[in-house]
């Protein structure tokens, strides 16, 4: 439990970036799994699209500063991979 008012203010700003950054993280997961899902399934101009609104998800999260650039690269990189696959 938090002593002073400074501290006890900084818990309740804690708990709402906290809050905050799990629903982006959220967001971003759910765009991911649903490109995977369209990948699985075999619908190029679907996962095409879901690809694309992946990856907007994935930078937005960066510049907002819940997720690393790198990692969200590598994700881009690997759902690219997936996507070229898909089209051969």
């Amino acid at each position: 439990m938090a002593n002073t008012k400074s501290a006890e203010k900084r818990a309740r700003t804690s708990e709402k970036r906290r809050m905050y950054n799990k629903s982006i993280k959220s967001r971003v997961r759910t765009m991911v799994a649903k490109f995977e899902q369209a990948v699985l399934s075999g619908e190029r101009e679907s996962a095409s699209a879901r690809y694309v609104q992946a990856a907007s998800a994935l930078d937005k999260a960066v510049s907002k500063g819940v997720l690393h650039k790198n990692l969200a690269a590598r994700k881009k990189s690997r759902m690219a991979k997936k996507l070229a696959a898909l089209g051969q």
